[in-house]
């Protein structure tokens, strides 16, 4: 479903959610792995005490191109005559090439290092599979409420 009327808000709600979401995982990764990370990944630098301002504001970044990215391709502001599984293919496409740019400038992981990308694609992999059920979960039920209101505009119509 694309949406024509989206607006600044839009894009900075999508953000701070993504950002919101990315720092309580990035902190559950370092009570759990923090220590044993340190001095691999610049994530990572304080241990299981958390993440610096200088990762964190590396992180909004992140969030921020890909809401970019998001209103983009799922928008028909841009974007008019694109498939959809290609402006899918394309976002995700553009997601790990801002992750590897990131990863390579900031040093979040060895990107020589094969480990730490097997588990970013996992990682990768597992939430792209969730948001896509959820979305398709979320057009269900809109798609039932639309149903359902033509339903009663026809009986209504009917009744006259």
């Amino acid at each position: 479903m694309m949406k024509e009327n989206q607006t600044v808000f839009d894009y900075l709600g999508l953000t701070m959610i993504m950002f919101g979401f990315t720092m309580a995982v990035l902190n559950i990764f370092c009570i759990f792995f923090g220590d044993s990370a340190v001095g691999y990944s610049s994530i990572f630098e304080l241990g299981s005490r958390g993440i610096t301002v200088k990762t964190a504001a590396q992180f909004l970044g992140v969030c921020a191109i890909i809401s970019g990215m998001r209103f983009m391709f799922f928008s028909d502001i841009i974007i008019k005559k694109m498939p959809i599984g290609l402006r899918t293919a394309c976002m995700l496409i553009g997601v790990i090439i801002v992750i590897t740019v990131f990863t390579a400038v900031f040093k979040w992981f060895p990107v020589n290092d094969r480990k730490p990308w097997i588990m970013f694609f996992i990682c990768f992999g597992i939430s792209f599979l969730g948001s896509w059920l959820i979305m398709i979960a979320k057009e269900k039920a809109e798609n039932k409420k639309m149903a359902e209101a033509l339903r009663k505009l026809k009986e209504e119509e009917n009744a006259q």
